[in-house]
């Protein structure tokens, strides 16, 4: 009855500017523009919002998933491998919210990619609202997507719902810290459902947020990650020659190859460098500055450095 005395109500022609106004298509499943993975999936919506541009149907999406609370070790983690995907042509998909999925959308627009966001709610309404300036990067650098349309705000049940839609768009699930509870885990179980791959970072037997991603590496049901290549490998995907690293070192100075010399992937904070190399707080820091600049070097947070990938495999 009340959905009856809903469709009796709705209007197409306001529904429709309304849709135009806020610069929304939507997609339904008999139309071309729908994305042909996603149909697969038995539960697919049968209409699909969609503000911005969707990748080409022969793009490589992955969805890469996580913590809203990661550590300083899921955060390094899921900006080396993203990074490392996004050089290869991977889209990013992820759902917007606080954690690792505002990491992962945020490196791959710094990285000059593409990535799409899949919201539970409808595309006039971001949340969370910290991210809407993401969102609207996203917008033009990709595509947000939802089941729902404008006016529906985000309710808990939506959230499971949203995450099918992230992992049928995708050729697989990375799953980068999650609990035991964690909604990255409803993901990676749909995805499994779905006929996709799932992959999971490790982490410490000690941390709360990893042993969601322990688990699904320890019971089979994801595929152990350490680099970007672990997960093109599995995908069949030859990777290409990543660029080079656009620096001078060859006009380095001794201070800043000391300072590479006492680096790696291990975070380490200015002063500790400092210490190591017996030389001024003020020296290190603007050093460490000019290799950052470069690319040579990253700021991990709280002052704590590491050595980019992308020089690491040089």
């Amino acid at each position: 009855m009340a959905f009856c005395e809903a469709r009796c109500e709705a209007n197409p022609g306001v529904e429709l500017d309304r849709l135009k106004q806020h610069g929304i298509a939507a997609l339904t499943c008999e139309n071309p523009r729908y994305p042909r993975r996603l149909l697969e999936v038995s539960d697919c919506p049968a209409v699909l919002y969609v503000r911005g541009t969707l990748p080409c149907e022969d793009t490589l999406l992955l969805a890469v998933v996580g913590s809203r609370g990661p550590t300083q070790y899921g955060k390094q983690v899921a900006t080396e491998l993203v990074e490392g995907l996004v050089e290869q042509g991977v889209v990013i998909v992820s759902g917007l919210a606080r954690g690792i999925d505002t990491v992962a959308h945020r490196e791959t627009l710094d990285r000059g990619g593409t990535t799409v966001a899949v919201l539970a709610s409808g595309l006039d309404l971001v949340y969370p609202g910290e991210n809407l300036r993401l969102a609207q990067e996203i917008r033009l650098r990709g595509a947000l997507v939802s089941e729902h349309p404008p006016g529906v705000k985000p309710r808990m049940e939506s959230f499971p719902m949203r995450n099918r839609i992230m992992s049928g768009l995708s050729r697989g699930v990375l799953v980068i810290e999650a609990g035991e509870r964690s909604g990255a885990l409803i993901t990676a179980h749909q995805a499994v459902d779905q006929n996709r791959e799932v992959f999971a970072v490790p982490g410490s037997v000690f941390s709360p947020q990893s042993r969601g991603t322990n688990h699904l590496i320890q019971s089979g049901e994801a595929k152990l990650v350490t680099s970007p290549a672990d997960v093109l490998e599995e995908l069949g995907v030859a990777p290409c020659e990543p660029r080079a690293v656009q620096s001078t070192l060859a006009q380095a100075d001794s201070a800043q190859m000391r300072l590479l010399a006492e680096m790696d992937a291990t975070p380490v904070h200015s002063d500790e460098l400092a210490r190591r190399l017996a030389l001024p707080s003020q020296d290190v820091s603007a050093a460490l500055s000019l290799l950052e600049l470069q690319g040579v070097v990253r700021n991990v947070g709280n002052m704590q450095y590491i050595v980019s990938r992308r020089w690491r495999t040089e």
